[in-house]
């Protein structure tokens, strides 16, 4: 009995030094801790989703119709015959092809001006973000002022500038104007003072790197996604773009889209004029297209652009 208590004590010993596991309790998801959904915000949500994308809708379903069944079907349902197709090529070859030239117009607009405006942007809005120089505050001010007053204000002064230049009726009278863009220098200003630290470009002076192989090495790829960003809203702008070219252009052959499809539109009411409205809705159609692929190709460049700056660490 004596020699039998140490064996059967042993696995007891250890048994007492294997700690203990406890079960902890499944925490319930508390109701604080679930997303709140909102009904109200879920209905508003449907309804701007409704406001968005009926007009779009519209317009692709009458891009099929032939000219009567635009008054004789209902808008929102295709017609009898399905007329994409004949609508496209009368589109691109009515008048000569005169489509296709303000086609070429626009991407000229769109190519000079909008790139040239976000080049001057992110050079001037990296420069004001990491330099010090006399009148930094006097430019700020300016460039807020610049934001807060609408583009259509400015057209008729320019238009008096340019007239007394000789530059209307020109291309120049719309890339001049459209290659200043006061919003995308202020976003890339903000852009570049949070998303480039101070510490890698002293880094690279010290690493011997010159101020231009610094931006192009060092900051340009920080700066891309806000680059996206202001190149998106620039080329929107410049794509869209009505009120400048109408008072600036007078020959057909420089018009851009949005004008020429105008001319179309009012084509109907001037006298013996020709209804060409299938053609002017094939034409919208055809001209916001290279837009949607340029923001579903951009988009995730676009959004992470948008928020930059938003959280602070």
């Amino acid at each position: 009995m004596t020699a039998a208590t140490p064996t059967s004590a042993a696995p007891a010993a250890r048994t007492a030094a294997r700690p203990v596991r406890l079960r902890t309790p499944r925490r319930r998801p508390h109701s604080a801790d679930r997303p709140r959904r909102s009904v109200l915000l879920t209905v508003l949500t449907g309804v701007v989703l409704v406001y968005s994308l009926v007009p779009l809708v519209w317009l692709v379903v009458n891009a099929t119709k032939t000219q009567p069944d635009l008054f004789d079907s209902f808008g929102l349902w295709f017609g009898g015959e399905f007329a994409l197709v004949d609508n496209v090529v009368q589109t691109l070859t009515y008048d000569d092809g005169i489509f296709v030239r303000w086609l070429g117009n626009t991407l000229l607009y769109v190519v000079v001006g909008a790139g040239g405006a976000t080049f001057l942007a992110v050079m001037g809005g990296y420069a004001l973000a990491k330099f010090d120089f006399p009148g930094k505050r006097g430019v700020f001010a300016t460039v807020i002022g610049a934001v807060a007053v609408p583009g259509t204000a400015l057209a008729v002064p320019t238009f008096l500038m340019f007239s007394q230049m000789g530059l209307t009726n020109t291309p120049w009278a719309v890339i001049i104007p459209s290659l200043i863009s006061p919003f995308g220098l202020y976003l890339m200003w903000v852009y570049a003072a949070e998303s480039v630290p101070q510490e890698l470009l002293e880094a690279a002076r010290v690493d011997g790197a010159s101020e231009a192989r610094t931006f192009f090495q060092v900051s340009l790829p920080l700066l891309a996604p806000g680059i996206v960003t202001v190149l998106l809203f620039t080329m929107v702008a410049t794509w869209n773009n009505y009120f400048l070219p109408l008072i600036m252009l007078k020959d057909p052959d420089w018009y851009p889209l949005t004008l020429g499809l105008n001319a179309w539109n009012a084509q109907a009411a001037t006298a013996g004029g020709q209804a060409i409205f299938n053609l002017v809705i094939t034409g919208a159609v055809l001209t916001i297209l290279p837009l949607v692929i340029a923001f579903l190709f951009l988009q995730r460049y676009w959004q992470s652009g948008l928020a930059a700056g938003s959280v602070k660490e």
